[in-house]
């Protein structure tokens, strides 16, 4: 009798594990906490990497469908110091290995290729428990239950698979985003989006930051980074959104009024962002039938511009590994000796990156680290 296989969490690692299983005729449930794929934003762009991401992507047989997401030029990449004076300016690449398209349609490109039912939304895990028999029982918080031979933790941060694994949290990094946006056109940050250039925009000193991306259709989206204790958190108000604004761009005091705009001129609705990671090196012994994808396993900082892609291969070497191998403990064996060490390296590059933007030595240790590449 076939196993059955239950991914929890509709992210891009859970859509593509259960895209590859699929393609290979391998049937899956997924359980998504929100009410539909359209509930909530899905944040700005992704680079795609040809080594992870787009490896993903071949294996789900989606190439030429990724392909026509892809936004030339908007890989570009700027860095000015808090006056505004440019100290790297970098063109986008064309044909690069790391091509940029838009999280929410890479997300929407995946849900439509799975069969119609594989994803049941509503579905928030509330607990899931071993079964002395083998498989695990979960149980949602609308009272619904499943049963499944294979249990597959693609739920996030705060994962609740995860506690089957391991007792490691996510920390605090000590560094905090909040989210803010233009309107195409808006006409009193015009020069302020001119700014910009094409692509990406890092305005960064020792402790704090300003990061804009220029879309296709003239929008503006990014976010203020500020290194600031967890209470800070719970200091600012943004019941007011202007209020909360004005107190954010006062730890911009003496930067160019051009980048300040970002912030002054914002029409998004601000929101807090705490960058959490999980140790790097984070592993567990083998547990029968279950196992985790994504920022459940590895969560990182996005300084390495690894967790995406890092997500979406793990769905694809995970779903492979259990096309290849009869025995599923073999299989999820197989996938977990190559997990820890590639998201061990990520989250240590990750983590030391976090460091470069918003260290003692920014914004030349940013210039530096392009340099490299």
């Amino acid at each position: 009798m076939q196993k059955t296989t239950a991914v929890v969490g509709a992210g891009l690692g859970g859509l593509t594990l259960a895209r590859v299983l699929q393609v290979h005729g391998v049937p899956v449930t997924i359980y998504e906490a929100e009410a539909s794929a359209t509930t909530r934003t899905q944040g700005g762009l992704l680079d795609i990497h040809e080594a992870t991401g787009q490896v993903a992507v071949r294996a789900a047989g989606l190439h030429d469908e990724f392909l026509k997401l892809v936004r030339p030029g908007e890989d570009a990449k700027r860095v000015v110091d808090r006056h505004g004076t440019v100290l790297l300016d970098r063109p986008a690449a064309p044909g690069s290995a790391r091509p940029e398209v838009d999280r929410g349609e890479l997300r929407r490109l995946l849900i439509d290729s799975l069969a119609p039912g594989t994803i049941r939304w509503g579905h928030r895990l509330a607990s899931i428990r071993p079964r002395p028999e083998g498989g695990h029982d979960l149980t949602f918080v609308d009272g619904s239950t499943a049963r499944a031979d294979i249990a597959i933790g693609a739920d996030g941060a705060w994962s609740k698979v995860r506690s089957l694994l391991t007792p490691a949290k996510p920390l605090y990094s000590g560094t905090c985003f909040v989210e803010i946006a233009l309107t195409a056109g808006a006409r009193n940050s015009r020069a302020s989006v001119a700014a910009i250039g094409s692509g990406t925009l890092m305005a960064v000193a020792p402790g704090k930051g300003i990061i804009a991306h220029r879309c296709a259709d003239g929008s503006v989206r990014g976010y203020v980074a500020l290194n600031r204790p967890e209470e800070w958190m719970r200091s600012i108000d943004f019941g007011d959104p202007s209020a909360g604004l004005r107190q954010l761009a006062g730890a911009f005091e003496g930067w160019s009024p051009l980048l300040t705009a970002f912030v002054t001129e914002s029409d998004a609705e601000p929101r807090l962002r705490p960058v959490y990671a999980l140790p790097a090196g984070v592993s567990w012994d083998r547990s029968p039938g279950v196992t985790l994808v994504g920022d459940a396993a590895h969560l990182m900082s996005p300084f390495a511009g690894e967790g995406a892609n890092l997500a979406m291969f793990d769905g694809a070497d995970l779903a492979g590994k259990l096309v290849e191998h009869p025995d599923a403990e073999v299989a999820l064996a197989a996938y977990e000796e190559r997990l820890f060490p590639r998201s061990s390296d990520s989250a240590r590059r990750s983590a030391q990156n976090l460091n470069v933007f918003f260290g003692r030595d920014a914004p030349k240790s940013v210039v530096t680290l392009f340099d490299r590449f």
